[in-house]
């Protein structure tokens, strides 16, 4: 049974990201510590990469201030770990397709089963092309979680019934940052999502403040956050633990 279905167990879950080596490989691990200590349900590792498409400007500084500070895949390997020698807390990688080509897709997903990695997210992967991974990532243990956005509209079921782990619902079009605001059709498209899905369906891209995380956990089984989190790690950076531990905290209490 997919570990990940564990962080959806007690109820609504709290996914937390930090991008991996930012600033360094030793305080990253310390920050994901304090993430599952502070009661996170799943935590995401971004494998730096020098094109993160998907990302808004916050999580692209991080990637680039990991990557000057000499973060490697291999590297991001030793910390997922080493977490994962210290916490039982659901691993994920949030990587690009490029990474994980280069690095050779058989050896890339027995490394994953190695350190002990969960899953992974891999969002200029398109759903139509998951093909030749499935299998791959299913022989190591290691769920491909899809994700759908407002756009999706009749891929939707075709992809919830697909989905492996958890299925990520992107709030809204665009990059990944922290929004005022989010997709009025959110609840309608986690509706249609939930009715085929097997899994939980999770609420990630511009999620901030515990009063959307309050809203988003009504209709949804999991709040995911990212930029929030990296913004605390570049305000404070080496004193970044205590706040990103308080914001974990504020979040979970939120989605009760």
């Amino acid at each position: 049974m997919s570990k990940i279905a564990n962080a959806f167990d007690h109820g609504k879950a709290f996914i937390g990201f930090v991008t991996g080596g930012d600033p360094t490989l030793e305080l990253s691990e310390q920050y994901i510590l304090a993430m599952a200590r502070a009661g996170a349900d799943l935590i995401e590792i971004g494998i730096p990469f020098s094109d993160p498409i998907a990302e808004g400007a916050t999580i692209q500084e991080a990637n680039l201030r990991a990557l000057r500070a000499g973060s490697t895949v291999e590297k991001i390997f030793g910390l997922a770990g080493r977490a994962r020698a210290q916490i039982q807390t659901p691993l994920v990688f949030l990587t690009y397709l490029n990474p994980v080509y280069r690095y050779g897709y058989e050896a890339f997903f027995a490394r994953c089963a190695a350190v002990g990695v969960d899953g992974i997210i891999i969002p200029d992967l398109p759903f139509e092309e998951q093909g030749e991974l499935r299998d791959i990532c299913a022989a190591n243990g290691v769920d491909l979680i899809s994700l759908i956005a407002p756009t999706s509209k009749q891929r939707i079921a075709e992809i919830a019934r697909c989905a492996t782990g958890f299925l990520y619902a992107v709030s809204s079009m665009g990059v990944t940052g922290v929004r005022s605001e989010l997709n009025s059709g959110l609840p309608g498209m986690i509706q249609l999502a939930k009715a085929t899905a097997k899994i939980p369906v999770a609420v990630g891209f511009g999620v901030s403040s515990p009063a959307q995380a309050k809203a988003i956990a009504q209709y949804a089984d999991g709040v995911i956050v990212g930029s929030a989190i990296v913004k605390l790690v570049e305000q404070y950076g080496e004193a970044a633990e205590p706040h990103i531990d308080r914001y974990v905290r504020e979040m979970k209490q939120a989605i009760g």
